[in-house]
């Protein structure tokens, strides 16, 4: 059966009252009282396919967690559009002058939009900065956007690890769900949050040569299934 997510229940539900309602409204309307049961027909099928298609985007497909304890899985489904060293000094808990490697992914309409937990980890950290809505595969989108940022202490292979994931809005998306809260221990592939209707997410993990990517620009992946870095060791110094 299709599973839809919690996160978007009022959407969902106004979809599906909305396109199957109106759908069979105007078959009645246009068919039975107007006697143009083409017109009916063919209107009321179009709300009906606009409702449900507005009700696949809150699918949430079962899906196989990667259970490689080396490795920091997607936090989200889309393509990989930049990969890029960054700082991130606005969260108090990391070393401000370590650096990150950030790899975003942009989701577009057509994909889950679920967001799920890259690898077991304790949130520390909880940020919402308002923001523009850029187009999620914008350079800017990642400085400007809206967004809302996770951050804390993950474990991978007994390794305590600084690791942060970034929700953005993009330029239809203007809702972001995060339902982690500051001090919530979160499992790996764990579903925690979404962004409604296209947006851009993050992954920062530390670029101290302690990881190595599995993925590359243009590369597309799935959250919780595709391996987008293992551990290869301690950091260098």
């Amino acid at each position: 059966m299709l599973r839809l997510t919690p996160f978007g229940r009022k959407e969902w539900g106004l979809c599906l009252a909305l396109g199957v309602g109106g759908g069979i409204l105007l078959l009645i309307a246009l068919g039975l009282l107007a006697g143009a049961w083409s017109w009916g027909g063919a209107l009321g099928g179009v709300a009906i396919v606009g409702g449900l298609m507005g009700t696949l985007f809150f699918r949430d497909p079962p899906r196989k967690v990667d259970d490689d304890p080396a490795s920091l899985v997607a936090p989200a489904d889309g393509v990989i559009v930049d990969i890029e060293k960054v700082f991130l000094r606005e969260v108090d808990e990391f070393d401000a002058d370590a650096e990150f490697l950030r790899i975003g992914i942009f989701l577009s309409v057509l994909d889950v939009h679920i967001n799920r937990s890259p690898c077991s980890w304790k949130v520390a950290f909880k940020s919402y900065k308002e923001g523009k809505f850029h187009d999620a595969r914008s350079p800017l989108a990642a400085k400007e956007n809206e967004s809302l940022l996770i951050a804390g202490w993950g474990e991978v292979l007994g390794e305590k690890i600084p690791i942060a994931v970034r929700q953005v809005s993009g330029a239809i998306a203007r809702r972001i769900v995060c339902s982690a809260q500051t001090g919530d221990a979160l499992q790996k592939g764990q579903r925690y949050g979404m962004i409604k209707f296209g947006s851009r997410t993050e992954l920062f993990l530390p670029a101290d040569g302690a990881f190595e990517l599995s993925v590359g620009l243009g590369d597309r992946v799935r959250a919780g299934t595709t391996v987008l870095a293992c551990w290869t060791g301690r950091p260098r110094e």
